[in-house]
């Protein structure tokens, strides 16, 4: 079952690059108590994620914040290593957290797995954005196969 709109975020257990290597961050750490804006893209890297998802929300990280946005997260199906990289070589800093959901558990429990096998990149996380405020969904906006318009920061930040 796919979540909506008023549904609590599974438990789930991401990982997330600290300090001093890889550190695991649960659903509870990441949204508890606070609204985030969530997205998730296929894969880092990936030419549209790098080139578009990804910089939209790290360059509006000042409108989320002005709309009551405690925090941005990113998730995709890679390893903690690969959304480090990523997140190094985009340059991100304390305006996101980056969040590995290495065996795409989170993705599947939330009901937006994608298989990508046909291209070669198993299975992966669908591309959306959501606003979640204290574990429950406030809004969820989902892309259509190989679209890149609802996802967006600037269509998130339209509809809040």
């Amino acid at each position: 079952m796919t979540i909506k709109v008023g549904d609590k975020l599974p438990e789930a257990t991401f990982m997330t690059m600290g300090a001093d290597g890889p550190m695991p961050v649960t659903t509870s750490d990441v949204f508890g108590g606070k609204r985030v804006a969530l997205f998730a893209v296929p894969g880092a890297f990936t030419p549209t994620c790098s080139a578009k998802h990804l910089p939209g929300f790290k360059d509006n990280a000042a409108a989320f914040k002005a709309k009551g946005v405690d925090a941005i997260a990113c998730t995709s199906v890679n390893d903690v290593f690969v959304m480090g990289a990523w997140g190094k070589d985009q340059g991100v800093s304390d305006e996101m957290q980056m969040l590995a959901d290495g065996n795409g558990d989170f993705a599947k429990d939330i009901g937006l797995e994608l298989d990508a096998s046909g291209f070669g990149m198993g299975a992966r996380s669908q591309r959306y954005a959501m606003v979640v405020k204290d574990g429950v969904v406030e809004s969820l906006h989902v892309e259509d196969g190989g679209e890149f318009k609802v996802s967006s920061a600037e269509y998130l930040l339209d509809h809040m």
